[in-house]
């Protein structure tokens, strides 16, 4: 983290939140979120899948991704360690691109239960204003989001019966 930067920085500044209504569970939710078998399926914008997905999914344990986008070349990988798992409640992880001087974020995911459905909040809190300002101009918010309309999808059709 950038301390200098960031001890003259509130943190309301430095943060970001999407919240998202998902129409599965939240057991179901988690599930996909936890397990890379799914997470493949649904993280990223349309037209940039997860091409290298590792998970250790378990508090201390890391993450590294890569998206391939429509050119076929996969970008710079990026991952974190996770900080806190709640089951069916919140996930805690930092992230950031696996370059040597990359900036860090924070995200923060909980999941409330609203009847057969999901309320997902998930918050970034970036290193610095100039780094979430960065990353909002370059279609974080548009990003996140199509990544959770697959989710949305993704989640339907596991909630569906068997049969």
């Amino acid at each position: 983290m950038a301390a200098s930067a960031a001890v003259n920085e509130s943190i309301a500044d430095r943060t970001f939140v999407i919240t998202r209504e998902l129409s599965a569970p939240v057991h179901i939710v988690f599930e996909a979120m936890s397990k890379p078998e799914h997470v493949i399926k649904w993280f990223g914008p349309v037209g940039w899948p997860l091409t290298l997905c590792d998970m250790d999914f378990r508090v201390g344990g890391k993450f590294r991704f890569a998206m391939t986008g429509p050119n076929g070349v996969q970008n710079t990988p990026f991952g974190g360690t996770y900080r806190e798992i709640e089951r069916n409640r919140r996930i805690v992880y930092d992230n950031g691109f696996l370059l040597e001087g990359a900036g860090r974020m924070i995200h923060t995911i909980t999941l409330e239960p609203r009847g057969d459905k999901t309320l997902l909040t998930f918050s970034t809190l970036f290193d610095t204003i100039a780094m979430r300002n960065e990353h909002i101009g370059m279609g974080f918010e548009e990003g996140v989001n199509s990544g959770f309309d697959q989710l949305d999808d993704l989640v339907v059709t596991m909630a569906k019966p068997a049969g």
